[in-house]
């Protein structure tokens, strides 16, 4: 018998959610594409704090602090995706998820999709990271709500 561990990966280790924007794929693309845009308190924040740092971008919250975000690929305007850097406090260890967003046309608009995984691989307890991704679940449906309102309002808007 094999004595190796598993490199299966959890099945509650992804996160996959959609919603329908009344945009073009461009003005969806150029929100999303934007580091850290879901990191907020359910609207879009249209000017946040970023600054960059080599291939990383920090993004800075007044209540939340500081996220360090790469940007993995980017083809626009159909999809992005970041590696969000989750670092505990002098443990020395890097954990990330990776997130991806895909746009995809349809009759008055577009279909945002964002899919989070790696929630497994963040050194932590089964228990603690399914925590993590719980709060993420209810997150993402927020931030899509948010993404679409703030892309319906700003195509909405006069030129």
């Amino acid at each position: 018998m094999d004595s190796q561990p598993s490199s299966a990966v959890d099945p509650l280790d992804r996160i996959d959610q959609s919603i329908e924007i009344d945009a073009t794929a461009e003005s969806v693309f150029a929100l999303v594409s934007r580091p850290g845009w879901w990191i907020n308190e359910g609207t879009v924040d249209p000017d946040p704090v970023l600054r960059v740092e080599g291939d990383v971008t920090v993004v800075t919250h007044p209540s939340y602090g500081e996220f360090r975000l790469v940007t993995v690929a980017s083809q626009p305007p159909r999809s992005v995706s970041f590696r969000w850097l989750h670092a505990l406090p002098d443990d020395g260890i890097e954990r990330s998820t990776l997130v991806e967003f895909h746009i995809e046309p349809r009759d008055g608009g577009v279909v945002l999709h964002v899919a989070e995984s790696g929630f497994s691989k963040l050194s932590k307890p089964r228990e603690e990271w399914l925590e993590d991704r719980a709060d993420n679940v209810q997150g993402w449906t927020t931030e899509l709500a948010a993404a679409r309102s703030f892309v319906e309002a700003t195509a909405a808007q006069p030129a």
